[in-house]
């Protein structure tokens, strides 16, 4: 069957985010004030832009009344079975028509190669579709494991993801690179796959997802992180990614603007071992770029700055994620953009 769909770059319009709210049972249990402050801040952000979905287990109405924002936008909440909060990584994946008619897809979500448990997460999707959250079609691809935050699209056909992640045998490792090349190709109607072979942020449980390490901006841009240090650990892996970066070309075979951005100050959890602190895991809205910050003046304002050059026209917002990162996941792991046409 003839595939005429597409599928768009996140900057493209919207009609609402996904998160799922922490909740006692999530491995947030342990530190819920803080996360759920940090949730509260990035759900006041988006309601100020566009409206918002929220999955939670039990009363979700509860949440609302914690939320501050203008109430410009409109706060949809669910009462869905939950494990945990990344959003990006179980809800749908939104293609779109030639004449802009929005199609779900619904892939296997397993927790990053069975890690955790997923069997609420992996029905997250269908379960808001049968609640009636969603006002489009969707489309099973139940013979495929795949997380949102392994792949990047520029909307003109071009899809950016990691050998390390999509190649992990633990997903769908009966199939070669070349058979899940051709299946991308074929479900996202793509014309070309640019694998990152390098690149790697310790204490990341994704196996290198692609919204870590390297995003796509208007105009052919790609925004990356980079490491300049010689002494930290991910030097050598990161400059080597930034090597592949500048060979890449779109599928009109022309090279991308690059834009590094800066590389956290370390930040590690009680035990000692390093968290995957990153700038590139912003969540871009319609008219907002929202950024996770890590309470580094400098960093956090020369982060800011870049995105927002690259942006023009949105407001750039700085969110602390500090709290978030300590789950090994930030900002764009527990959001999942729906563009417009997906809720009514």
């Amino acid at each position: 069957m003839e595939n005429n769909l597409r599928l768009p770059a996140e900057w493209e319009p919207q009609s609402a985010v996904l998160i799922a709210w922490p909740h006692p049972n999530t491995d947030w249990n342990y530190m819920l004030p803080e996360v759920t402050k940090c949730f509260q801040q990035i759900a006041a952000a988006i309601l100020d832009d566009e409206d918002l979905i929220v999955a939670a287990p039990g009363d979700p109405l509860a949440i609302a009344d914690t939320i501050k924002s203008n109430k410009k936008f409109r706060l949809h909440t669910f009462s869905v079975p939950t494990n945990d909060t990344w959003a990006r990584d179980f809800g749908p994946i939104t293609m779109l028509s030639p004449s802009g008619s929005p199609v779900l897809l619904n892939f296997v979500f397993n927790a990053w190669g069975m890690k955790f448990a997923a069997n609420l997460d992996n029905l997250i999707t269908p379960t808001l579709d049968m609640l009636g959250a969603f006002d489009c079609p969707i489309e099973d691809h139940l013979d495929f494991v795949l997380e949102g935050g392994s792949v990047e699209s520029d909307g003109k056909g071009c899809i950016l993801t990691t050998e390390e992640c999509l190649l992990s045998v633990n997903r769908n490792g009966h199939l070669s690179q070349e058979e899940i090349e051709c299946h991308l190709k074929r479900v996202f109607n793509a014309s070309k796959v640019i694998w990152l072979r390098n690149g790697a942020l310790a204490g990341d449980d994704t196996d290198s997802h692609i919204d870590t390490l390297a995003r796509f901006a208007p105009d052919d841009t790609i925004l990356y992180v980079g490491c300049d240090n010689p002494a930290d650990e991910h030097f050598v892996g990161l400059q080597a990614m930034e090597k592949e970066l500048c060979e890449a070309t779109n599928a009109a075979g022309q090279p991308f603007r690059l834009i590094k951005l800066p590389f956290p100050d370390p930040v590690f959890d009680e035990d000692g071992l390093r968290l995957p602190a990153t700038y590139a895991n912003f969540l871009i809205t319609n008219h907002s770029v929202l950024v996770p910050t890590y309470a580094q003046p400098e960093n956090d304002a020369r982060a800011l700055e870049l995105i927002a050059s690259t942006f023009p026209g949105r407001k750039v917002v700085g969110i602390d994620c500090r709290a978030l990162i300590k789950q090994h996941g930030s900002l764009h792991c527990v959001t999942m953009q729906l563009p417009v046409g997906v809720i009514s």
